[in-house]
């Protein structure tokens, strides 16, 4: 198949959804297939729109491509929710020649409009006041609603996205298919697990609101008192290690190591030399942090709430504990700590729970849904 994979995100493999794509493109042209990526910076290396008008604008130009050449691909794989135009411009002028449109999407914005409005009457999420939440509704969720209602067909990374996406958007049973992330093989390596009190903790994600990040300082916080050698890293946060310490109380810091930009190259290394990891998101798709600590045998302790909870089996490879609870995350911690037997068996279950979730494995769930979506073109041409 001629497949084309475009997504309004800059191309850089170490960022997450540039990730996911990287990783499906390699994975289906190994498969034999013809696979173009577009990213942000390709269609649009000059944008002219107002910086939050430009998703709109890149999924114009994805569009206004896809129309040019429309026998250049068999189906075209749109992340949402850059495939609105594309797909509603096929509803109001429709053609045999526009290839079949699959989305794809990491997780529910619903999901994250809940949990943004909970941070925000604690007085945290200061960027999701009722303004933003009403240009929220009428202007990003909009573009999600155009993407999903006008796909043929469709994946998400969790399954509450899929089963909402399918309910919410009236697709009929089949069309949207639950397809997790994956990991690359590199990450699945042997681990020693060592009987210390002078453990590392590791996080791994961009320092925002919905990564859990308040909790992530207080349940540390907490922490320290009882166990005064174990330290936390702070990986891939973006941001500088003095403004990242400027959250944790000055006794703390020193306790506290930030790297905040990794290379792809390096992240097995920083997993293997780390004993736990804490992802407590209040809201995402599926890490792929997730999956990196679990390949790596990393115990972990994270939120049960969307695609981690569909990864971890609390208690079995893994601790889930409830969003925005800082104590109940310190306890999950505390008793990694305290137990290397714990550790290993978490860790080692996790591992075992990775193996089935390589690239190769989960992009043949997606080439099958590419290929339904041809076959249904053709079976629609042909009657």
């Amino acid at each position: 198949m001629k497949i084309l994979i475009a997504i309004g995100v800059k191309r850089q493999k170490e960022a997450g959804a540039a990730g996911v794509v990287f990783n499906h493109a390699e994975q289906l042209q190994k498969l034999g297939h013809q696979v173009d990526t577009w990213f942000f910076d390709d269609l649009l290396p000059f944008p002219r729109w107002p910086a939050r008008f430009q998703e709109l604008e890149f999924a114009f130009a994805v569009s206004r491509r896809i129309r040019q050449s429309p026998a250049q691909y068999d189906v075209v794989n749109l992340h949402a929710p850059w495939g609105g135009v594309y797909g509603l411009s096929r509803k109001l002028w429709p053609s045999a020649a526009f290839p079949p449109y699959v989305f794809s999407m990491q997780g529910s914005e619903e999901r994250y409009t809940r949990a943004m409005r909970f941070e925000q009457k604690k007085g945290r999420a200061s960027n999701f006041a009722w303004k933003n939440r009403l240009w929220h509704r009428l202007y990003h969720q909009t573009m999600y609603d155009l993407a999903i209602k006008t796909a043929d067909f469709g994946n998400v990374a969790n399954r509450e996205g899929w089963i909402f996406s399918e309910l919410k958007y009236g697709h009929l049973p089949g069309r949207i298919w639950y397809i997790p992330n994956g990991t690359d093989p590199e990450f699945l390596q042997p681990r020693t697990f060592v009987d210390s009190d002078a453990l590392r903790l590791l996080h791994v994600g961009t320092w925002l609101d919905r990564k859990g990040v308040f909790y992530l300082v207080e349940s540390f916080a907490q922490l320290a008192p009882i166990l005064p050698k174990v330290s936390l890293t702070v990986a891939g946060c973006s941001l500088s290690e003095e403004q990242i310490r400027a959250h944790f109380p000055a006794a703390l810091r020193p306790r506290v190591y930030v790297l905040p930009f990794l290379n792809r190259a390096e992240m097995p290394n920083l997993y293997a030399t780390h004993d736990i990891f804490v992802l407590p998101s209040l809201v995402e798709g599926m890490p792929l942090t997730l999956l990196e600590a679990m390949a790596s045998a990393m115990p972990v302790v994270t939120t049960n709430t969307c695609g981690m909870a569909d990864v971890i089996e609390n208690g079995v490879n893994g601790i889930l504990v409830p969003p925005a609870d800082s104590l109940q995350l310190a306890a999950a911690i505390e008793s990694l700590c305290m137990s290397m037997e714990l550790r290993k068996t978490l860790g080692s279950a996790a591992q075992h729970t990775a193996r089935r979730h390589t690239w190769a494995a989960v992009t043949r769930e997606l080439e099958h849904v590419l290929r339904t979506a041809v076959e249904a073109k053709n079976a629609a041409t042909q009657d």
